[in-house]
């Protein structure tokens, strides 16, 4: 805990040392983006479906769909809860824009090659209005809360091949706004997403059981009819690389969809990019950014302690100022074990190296009950299989040899 409180003071500190309203840096930042700017921005509703709730999602700019590999899935791409490590329980809290807030809890689980989740997001925005003559009318909250619900399956996994994840969210969106404030504006929808997710080894350099190069795809908040209010249905493809084993690189290409792009023309395109670096086993940084019309950086860093994490960020962007309380996020995540996942691997592989060892020295009948029973463990640990067959080859080699000298009465002319 006090190192988890060191690192939250010295990214705080960090944001301090900025916490200026700076004119000139603003209006660069704007003419250096000008580029970016979009005639369709704001037209689709619920822009919370936009908003990370914050964690390593949000820390490497949100250019985490081929990532994917902690609860932060759950907002990038469906299709990794098939394939996570750990079964994780995640609270987040996002300070926004000025007053707003926004309050996050994920849950997933894994087993074998099927993976569920579940989650929701709620922001909220207190609200006062006023008339002409500066008396105020109206008081309460706007809101909106998003729950999702998940499942995915790896298919086609083996030793060599981590397989093809695909995966499905559902998701109930609510807008509520108190009819004191404006009737009639509260809404209510449902949405799906699509996911695909697969990891290779490609120009690997370091030694490890885990792939180097990610490739993923999500289709996100598709709603079906489309209605008069669009939703921001999002196309990503994303890839994540590992040049060295510390440092994952990602990008990912977003490009929104309209289902009516003649009376309700789609947004730009954008770009995101992330960095992720190990400096220790429990200490990461993260930041990205993501290249649009109001472009967003993001600051943040991770401390992994045995069966707890913390994630912090800062994020700023040309919506609020540089502020150390405003754009902030925290997460906090437990860890809920693997089901015995990494358990048996490590058994397998005991298995596997005694009965190399048993090999060795001869004794081929412990070394064929030791693969034999590494293999009921895990039939797809390839290693075992192919040294099982060869043992069973120069075992019936033998009794072949032994057989046909019987036969000739010892004679092997």
């Amino acid at each position: 805990m006090r190192r988890a409180g060191l690192v939250l003071v010295l990214l705080l500190s960090l944001a301090v040392a900025a916490g200026a309203d700076y004119a000139d840096f603003y209006f660069r930042w704007q003419e250096l983006f000008g580029g970016f700017e979009d005639r369709n921005t704001g037209m689709t509703i619920f822009p919370t479906l936009l908003i990370p709730a914050g964690g390593k999602f949000e820390g490497m700019g949100t250019a985490y769909t081929a990532v994917a590999k902690d609860t932060g899935f759950l907002e990038a791409n469906p299709a990794a809860s098939a394939s996570l490590t750990y079964s994780e329980l995640s609270f987040l809290h996002h300070n926004w824009i000025a007053d707003s807030q926004m309050e996050g809890i994920i849950y997933t689980v894994r087993t074998d090659n099927l993976g569920f989740g579940a989650g929701g997001k709620f922001l909220y925005i207190p609200f006062t209005g006023y008339n002409d003559y500066g008396l105020r009318t109206s008081k309460g909250l706007i809101s909106e809360t998003i729950a999702t619900f998940n499942v995915s399956y790896n298919l086609f996994s083996s030793y060599h091949f981590y397989g093809l994840s695909v995966g499905s969210n559902v998701k109930l969106a609510y807008r509520n706004i108190p009819s004191s404030i404006y009737p009639g504006q509260s809404a209510i929808t449902g949405m799906v997403d699509f996911g695909l997710l697969t990891r290779v080894n490609f120009l690997k350099f370091f030694h490890s059981r885990a792939k180097n190069l990610s490739v993923g795809l999500a289709l996100k908040n598709l709603e079906i009819p489309a209605r008069r209010e669009p939703l921001p249905t999002l196309f990503t493809a994303g890839m994540a690389y590992s040049p060295i084993r510390p440092m994952t690189l990602a990008v990912d290409f977003n490009l929104p969809i309209s289902l009516s792009p003649g009376t309700q023309p789609p947004e730009m395109w954008s770009i995101a990019t992330g960095l992720d670096v190990n400096i220790t086993d429990f200490l990461s940084l993260q930041s990205g950014i993501q290249l649009r019309e109001n472009p967003h950086i993001t600051f943040g860093g991770a401390l992994d302690l045995e069966n707890v994490s913390f994630v912090v960020n800062y994020n700023l962007d040309l919506s609020g100022k540089i502020n150390p309380l405003d754009k902030f996020s925290i997460e906090a995540k437990l860890n809920l074990g693997d089901s015995g996942r990494q358990a048996l691997q490590k058994k397998v592989e005991e298995l596997y190296a005694s009965g190399l060892d048993a090999y060795a020295a001869g004794d081929y009948a412990k070394a064929k009950s030791d693969w034999e029973e590494a293999l009921k463990l895990d039939p797809d640990f390839y290693p075992v299989q192919q040294n099982l067959e060869n043992l069973e080859r120069r075992i019936q080699l033998q009794e072949d040899i032994i057989e046909n000298q019987k036969i000739t009465g010892g004679n092997t002319e």
